[in-house]
């Protein structure tokens, strides 16, 4: 008896397979309570030339106004500065005052790809985090975090 492959059942299933993977939101393993929790501690996030172009114009200062009221510059390092304990931006009534133009990072947060990378991680950072569903498994979370992610690259190759 000889096995043979038959290439095009092959294809038909990868076609197949593509097609019924459903199209994820980012809601459905995250959505944003605006809690602070991320913006607490006597550190904050470093901010790149985007970062800071879209933090100009959501604040709707000039470049000058908001490195001086709201930055911390050392040398070529640009940070948003730390007041009593929280980001600059951090209002407790309020949460992120700047959220439109928040930093990259923060965009990104909790969604770190260390998540992916270490069970542990996604537990320490679900427990903080309000806004990570806690009714998916750390497997069916992961799952749906990689099809975004594989889904936002596509996006970016294709322009």
């Amino acid at each position: 008896m000889h096995n043979t492959v038959d290439a095009t059942w092959i294809d038909d299933f990868f076609i197949m397979s593509k097609e019924t993977e459903p199209e994820y939101q980012l809601s459905d393993i995250f959505s944003c309570t605006r809690c602070g929790f991320c913006c607490q501690g006597e550190t904050t996030v470093s901010l790149d030339a985007k970062d800071q172009e879209r933090m100009v114009r959501v604040l709707g200062l000039s470049r000058e106004e908001t490195a001086q009221q709201y930055w911390r510059i050392t040398g070529t390092e640009v940070q948003m500065q730390v007041r009593d304990g929280h980001c600059i931006f951090y209002d407790p009534t309020q949460g992120c005052t700047v959220h439109e133009g928040r930093p990259w990072r923060c965009r990104q947060w909790p969604l770190h790809p260390s998540i992916l990378s270490d069970e542990s991680n996604f537990h320490t950072i679900a427990a903080s985090c309000p806004g990570i569903k806690k009714t998916l498994s750390y497997k069916e979370f992961s799952h749906i975090f990689q099809a975004l992610r594989q889904h936002e690259r596509a996006d970016e190759q294709n322009g």
